[in-house]
């Protein structure tokens, strides 16, 4: 055969091997492309064909195939327009991908992309096939079921009314956080909450203006819950809600429901008429009444049904002495209210002395409360109430007004009662108006601020650390002196120490009580003493009782004493008298 008739036969050969090619291609209802590594269609079916634009093709002899799927006069690039045919020519392996086409019409659809290298007898890349199918429809069905799917889950547990969470979803949840409460070792508290006469307002207005006033009932409590709680409608008139956020004290809880009931004080407008509603809630505690959802729920419910007998627009917890608790809680904060606007409150001080020289060095102010019923009362029992109320701002103030006026009558009078230490609310730092108060109080009392001491909590500090260093350098810019109290309790960053303008620490009592005989107190008084030495801080130790302990530091360099050894705090008639003999006979003995 001549090399005529063998061109000939291969020719033959080639052309039916692309109509067979042709005709498999064709027969697929999706587009199909043939493309070389310069992105040119060598070969494309009939369903690729009729989304040929002629208009945007330079060549139509020669189509890129960016110029029909995307409409392009570039290759794809970037992550917009992601190049999958680049990978299979680098990597020489099948991938699918999703691919963003427009139509003729500029709409965008989604395509599923399946290219495959193709290659000859020897194993050589000659080129790509592509594969598209619009998967727009389905993608559509998919989400529309998708959407339908969640309307039902939404629908399963919430409330179709409120937008609440319902009584499936609320048990779920409170599941959950009993399960974090037992890991954190916090509480979980539910709220049982019913309207009071709810019955009355549908039985005269009709149930569509009972369901108003239940939408209404919702926005309020929506407007105070916090962002960690969880509110639920049970049915009917009965909501319920769950606080926990790694809940350590139910006080919170407290206050939680007092703020509730107070925001039903304001009457509801609906329809032109006004209406006033009330609460009875029910109160029940994990671990305390139950440590499974659906009991502490029923628990919940049970304290709010004593609620309704014992008259309504109240609370109670499951557990009564709670209840007692809380009452008594309620009627403290009334009574520190009271207090305040009546002055009370008044100061006890205790001597600061020198244990080398025997001489008062200053005295601490102290806050006592002289109830005219309950007759004097300790800190301890509300000094913690003022600070959760927000009250211990005003106190402190109360206080500072009056020992400063006193050491400046002290002090007018010629006798020298040494640096006044006043005890500050953290709370009191973070006050805006707090620096020019205390010169505007400094300028009032006549009280010179080198007379001045004010303590402040080493743990409080270490909770704002960098708000604290601002306020604390502008009080000593002031000349007054700072010192940190209770040190060594707090956990404080040695990093933040050194930053702070601290003159004086303050060695908690806690590590004295057992000294010289505990070995470990021992170690960390001399530890304390000896940063303060380093750091060129002078020191205090608070709570010292007997000559042991005042023995003990004073032979490890801590000279300055406060505590019952020398004497107890004192009403500032007493500390007059003392003061007056001691300048009298001029004894170096003080106390």
């Amino acid at each position: 055969m001549s090399i005529k008739d063998k061109l000939s036969e291969h020719f033959e050969i080639e052309d039916a091997c692309r109509h067979y090619l042709e005709s498999v291609i064709d027969g697929i209802s999706d587009p199909v492309m043939i493309i070389d590594d310069g992105y040119n269609i060598q070969l494309m079916n009939e369903a690729a064909q009729k989304s040929l634009e002629h208009h945007l093709i330079a060549d139509i002899e020669h189509p890129k195939c960016y110029e029909v799927s995307h409409h392009r006069s570039v290759p794809c690039d970037g992550l917009k327009h992601p190049c999958p045919l680049k990978k299979v020519m680098e990597t020489k392996k099948s991938i699918s991908v999703m691919h963003d086409h427009l139509d003729s019409e500029g709409k965008a659809r989604s395509v599923e992309l399946t290219i495959s290298p193709l290659s000859d007898r020897d194993e050589k890349f000659i080129g790509l096939m592509e594969v598209a199918r619009d998967i727009t429809h389905d993608i559509e069905i998919k989400e529309k079921l998708k959407k339908q799917k969640d309307i039902t889950q939404y629908q399963a547990h919430h409330d179709t009314l409120t937008g609440l969470s319902n009584r499936t979803l609320f048990v779920d949840r409170l599941g959950q956080s009993i399960k974090k409460a037992y890991r954190s070792e916090s509480k979980v508290a539910v709220l049982f909450i019913d309207l009071d006469n709810f019955k009355e307002i549908n039985d005269s207005f009709g149930h569509s203006f009972g369901d108003e006033v239940l939408k209404a009932v919702t926005r309020r409590f929506l407007a105070i819950i916090r962002r960690t709680d969880t509110l639920a409608r049970i049915g009917g008139d009965e909501f319920a809600m769950m606080i926990d956020d790694e809940l350590k004290d139910s006080a919170v809880v407290i206050d939680i429901v007092h703020e509730m009931m107070q925001i039903m004080r304001e009457p509801f407008v609906i329809e032109h008429h006004s209406l006033y509603v009330t609460l009875s809630i029910g109160i029940s505690l994990y671990p305390e009444d139950a440590a499974v959802a659906d009991i502490l729920l029923k628990n919940a419910d049970a304290a709010m049904h004593r609620s309704k007998e014992e008259g309504r627009n109240t609370y109670q917890f499951y557990t009564e002495d709670m209840t007692e608790k809380a009452f008594e809680r309620i009627v403290m904060e009334t009574s520190l209210r009271e207090a305040l606007d009546a002055e009370e409150f008044i100061v006890h001080y205790q001597p600061q002395i020198n244990a080398e020289t025997e001489m008062l060095v200053g005295m601490e102010a102290l806050v006592r409360w002289e109830h005219k019923s309950m007759g004097l009362i300790s800190p301890a029992k509300f000094i913690h109430l003022a600070e959760e109320t927000g009250l211990i701002v005003d106190l402190d103030r109360q206080v500072m007004r009056a020992a400063m006026r006193q050491v400046s009558a002290w002090y007018a009078e010629g006798l020298d009662p040494g640096i006044l230490a006043l005890n500050l609310a953290m709370k009191q730092l973070q006050q805006e108006d707090f620096i020019p108060m205390l010169e505007a109080m400094i300028q009032e009392t006549g009280c010179k601020a080198k007379w001045l001491e004010l303590e402040v909590t080493e743990g409080k500090i270490m909770k704002r650390p960098e708000q604290a260093i601002e306020t604390l350098r502008k009080i000593s810019d002031l000349g007054i002196l700072l010192a940190i109290d209770d040190f060594g309790t707090g956990y404080s960053s040695l990093a933040y120490l050194k930053r702070l303008p601290i003159d004086k620490l303050k060695i908690d009592r806690s590590f004295l009580i057992d000294v010289p005989h505990d070995e470990d107190d021992v170690a960390i008084v001399r530890a304390v003493i000896a940063l303060a030495t380093s750091m060129n801080m002078s020191m205090i130790a608070e709570g010292v009782e007997t000559a042991q302990q005042r023995d003990f530091l004073l032979q490890n360099g801590c000279s300055d004493i406060q505590g019952y050894f020398y004497a107890r705090p004192m009403p500032a008639e007493k500390m007059t008298t003392l003061l007056r003999e001691r300048s009298a006979t001029g004894s170096k003995r003080s106390f």
